[in-house]
Parts: C-alpha cells; sequence; structure tokens
C-alpha cells in the first residue's frame, strides 16, 4: 500500500464526513479500504511467522500453523481480540 494511496482513503474519510461522496467516490474507498486491510493482515501474518514461543524449560518453539478460532484457548475473563495476545503474555 503506497502512501498516496493512505492520502486518498483519508481524503475520502474527510470529504465523507463533510460533504458526502458520490457513488463512484464510494465504491472508490470501499476498494481502498479492502486492499489497506489486506496490507495489514499480510503485513500481521509476516511479524507472526517470526514467533517463537518461550518455553519454561528456556527452550524456544515455533508457532505452528495458523490457529483458527476453534483451536484458540478461550480466555473467558479477556474478550476475543486479546486472546492471541494471552499466548505471549499470560496473565498470572
Amino acid at each position: 500500500m503506497t502512501q498516496e494511496r493512505i492520502h486518498r482513503i483519508n481524503e475520502l474519510a474527510r470529504k465523507k464526513k463533510s460533504v458526502g461522496l458520490t457513488p463512484e467516490e464510494t465504491a472508490e474507498q470501499a476498494v481502498l479500504r479492502k486492499e489497506y486491510l489486506a496490507a495489514i493482515r499480510e503485513s500481521l501474518e509476516a511479524q507472526l511467522d517470526n514467533v517463537y514461543f518461550q518455553e519454561p524449560d528456556g527452550s524456544q518453539t515455533e508457532k505452528e500453523g495458523r490457529m483458527s478460532t476453534k483451536n484458540r484457548p478461550q480466555r473467558p475473563d479477556m474478550p476475543l481480540g486479546t486472546v492471541c495476545f494471552s499466548l505471549l503474555f499470560p496473565v498470572r
């Protein structure tokens, strides 16, 4: 995602708040948002590919595959968005 496309997303957001968007601009905004979210997901997946878990004995293990919602440990005391990070930073 280039900087000028990010500027265009922000420009359309400001215009939507002030005067509204035409149907063409609304469609353009939707496409740009999808591209932006795809870029964020790609970046996050690349970061998570470099995650290692510290075991109690001091060794490090590589993350195994992608965790689906079914495979995630459920923590009733935490919202869903923080469950993934609870593996990295356990609450004591």
